[in-house]
This record gives C-alpha cells, structure tokens and sequence, in this order.
C-alpha cells in the first residue's frame, strides 16, 4: 500500500508565493510518476504537473513559468509563484505506477487579498 501526505497549502495574496509538499510512503516502485492536481469550487479536478522517475517535467499552460515540480527522494514538490486568484483549489497529490493510483488527501490553497 501507499500512503501520500501533503503539506504547505495555505492563503496567500496575489503574487506571493506557496511552497507544497508530498511526502510518499509504502510499496513504491522507483519507476512511478508523481504529480500534482488541483480542484476549485463548482470545477473538475484538473491536472497541474507531473514529474517522472527519469526528472521528465510536463506542467498545464496556466503554471507554466510560474510553478516548479521536483523531488526528493520519496517527497514531491510544487513551488508556486507569481500566484493568482485563479489558482485557488484544493491541490492533491498523485502517484501513479504499475499497479495502481494514489491520491492524497489534498492541501487548501487560497489567493486573495
């Protein structure tokens, strides 16, 4: 089994900056992709980045030049900068690999003034 914690959500004025984190634990497979998905209010979940186990990078056009994804070893990040309102969501972590999907249990981030 696999068990993902995030951390780091929060409010934020426009502009500012969050950093969010994913601590993974259990059966992982060093091949597994991990990424990051958000939810706002009355939308459906989208996909925000993903980094493979090679350090691949891919990112939605909106973050584009504003979030970073990386890891460490086990634990996934996602500095976010230069936020905006739009990016208010709950932000969930997910692992996927042969096998199955994870999801944690998601970080509120909110930005407003």
């Amino acid at each position: 089994q696999v068990q993902l914690v995030e951390s780091g959500g929060g409010l934020v004025q426009p502009g500012g900056s969050l950093k969010l984190s994913c601590a993974a634990s259990g059966s992982i497979s060093s091949s597994a992709t991990m990424g990051w998905y958000r939810q706002a209010p009355g939308k459906q979940r989208e996909w925000v980045a993903s980094i493979t186990s090679g350090a691949t990078r891919t990112y939605v056009d909106s973050v584009k030049g504003r979030f970073t994804i990386y890891r460490e070893g086990r634990t996934v990040f996602l500095q976010m900068n230069s936020l905006k309102p739009e990016d208010t969501a709950v932000y969930y972590c997910k692992l996927r690999q042969v096998g199955g999907e994870y999801w944690g249990q998601g970080t509120q981030v909110t930005v407003s003034s």
